[in-house]
């Protein structure tokens, strides 16, 4: 008789098609509900929970995602992957697969993410990433978003920046850098943290936005941080196809 095994794997998907990574009883077409049916059909079991290390909204793209599940099987590592890989759609794949001790849990055991942001930030359209990028034809000005960046830096109380209302949970995150790059007419931020509240990184892009366009002075940013502020006093919400889950660390 086999034991269950617990299974990490790092995921890429381009989410232009999908309604984010968590599954929801009202649609099939979510990047979780991908796995767990792959994964039951695999196993003939009703259900297999695949857990992810964090929910990415729908549009939002992964090159690292990670995922972890327990199953019953003989089969080795990489068969999993493999088959796993077979019945995938296209814009959804597999990179690695690891056994892990039975304790790891992709979600609970994360010590940090980094995000990309991307803005092509011209007027002329961006033909072929046009998926994976916000395309903002006004120009940003670079020096003052960095500026502004520097006050996301460090541990603050993160509430103007998530569009989560329930407000139980702490709001409290440390981010560690902030980076941003402009390479032709793309602005590219990167973002490193302990972890991010649901939207954190779009507001924290929509807001940075707003002060590269000289809608709000880069000085302006500690006040976002009080104990009493609000969702309505940061920036919109950033597109999501402009954003990537880079890598998540253990």
């Amino acid at each position: 008789m086999s034991a269950m095994r617990n299974f990490k794997i790092v995921i890429q998907y381009e989410g232009t098609q999908y309604q984010g990574w968590q599954r929801q009883d009202s649609t099939g077409n979510t990047i979780q509900g991908k796995f767990e049916a792959i994964l039951a059909k695999m196993t003939g079991l009703d259900f297999v929970q695949v857990d992810g290390s964090g929910r990415t909204d729908a549009g939002v793209h992964a090159l690292g995602q990670v995922a972890n599940f327990k199953i019953d099987t003989d089969m080795s590592a990489v068969e999993v992957m493999d088959y796993i890989n077979q019945y995938l759609p296209e814009d959804i794949g597999v990179i690695s697969i690891k056994e892990m001790p039975e304790r790891f849990h992709s979600r609970l055991n994360a010590k940090g993410k980094t995000y990309r942001y991307r803005i092509w930030n011209s007027k002329l359209p961006c033909v072929f990433e046009r998926r994976y990028v916000y395309e903002l034809p006004h120009q940003l000005e670079l020096d003052a978003m960095k500026a502004a960046a520097c006050y996301f830096v460090g541990t603050h109380d993160f509430r103007a920046f998530t569009s989560n209302k329930k407000g139980k949970k702490s709001t409290v995150r440390t981010i560690d850098a902030v980076h941003l790059e402009r390479t032709g007419n793309e602005v590219v931020i990167t973002y490193s943290g302990d972890g991010f509240l649901y939207h954190m990184v779009r507001i924290l892009t929509g807001t940075l936005i707003e002060v590269g366009l000289g809608q709000r002075a880069p000085e302006s940013m500690p006040e976002l941080f009080q104990a009493n502020a609000a969702r309505d006093l940061s920036g919109a919400l950033a597109p999501a196809k402009g954003l990537c889950l880079v890598e998540v660390r253990y």
